[in-house]
């Protein structure tokens, strides 16, 4: 009786390239076509876990947390120095949907330093601002910009307490004049004190008082 032999079927080759081409767990570096390469974990080819980017137009270095290809999570980002070439801190802090989420510290050209709570990927929240003049903010955010309560404190040590709003002081506040020994308590808007009271504030320890004291009312 005869044998019939009948072809097996064959899968397209394809189907085994495409296969081997699918990214899930941990990877070698992986190049993409513009020369951006990311070294890290993945999952149903997106970056997914703990993963490097660098992106090759910039230099840009990104390390920490991915979630479903966006930073996400906790992580920091670099860039090198135009110079010297030596990388330099950006952000270290929380991500969500590939921007600046939670708390983080950022560094600013010319020695500037923000420490302090993001959303989107702005300043939001409670943050701490370290001016390139020697002034320091402390208080709170609102899209890039002090807005609620906060302290600016000057590199002369004279400070403003109050209210502040869109980057300006806004409402009641407080602003020490330390050096002369005086103290404005009154009303601001748009950074201009539009009413309130000017009285003697430890004159005695001023390192330059006023001539004369301010008499009491």
């Amino acid at each position: 009786m005869p044998i019939v032999k009948y072809p097996r079927a064959t899968e397209p080759l394809w189907h085994e390239w495409d296969w081997k081409a699918q990214k899930c767990g941990l990877r070698h570096t992986v190049y993409a076509v513009n020369g951006d390469q990311y070294t890290g974990e993945w999952l149903d080819n997106l970056k997914h876990g703990k993963g490097t980017q660098v992106w090759k137009r910039t230099g840009a270095i990104y390390s920490g947390d991915w979630k479903f290809g966006k930073r996400d999570g906790y992580g920091s980002y670099s860039i090198p120095d135009p110079v010297t070439k030596e990388y330099k801190k950006v952000y270290t802090g929380w991500w969500k949907n590939d921007q600046k989420c939670g708390y983080g510290a950022t560094f600013y050209p010319g020695g500037e330093r923000y420490e302090g709570e993001w959303s989107g990927g702005l300043r939001s929240g409670w943050g701490r601002m370290y001016y390139r003049d020697g002034s320091i903010y402390e208080g709170q955010w609102l899209a890039d910009r002090p807005d609620g309560q906060g302290m600016l404190r000057l590199p002369n040590e004279n400070r403003y307490e109050g209210g502040w709003k869109d980057g300006k002081k806004h409402g009641p506040g407080k602003f020490f004049y330390l050096d002369t020994g005086q103290l404005f308590e009154g009303i601001w808007a748009a950074d201009v004190p539009k009413c309130g009271i000017l009285i003697d504030f430890g004159r005695d320890e001023a390192p330059a008082p006023t001539q004369y004291p301010i008499p009491k009312v």
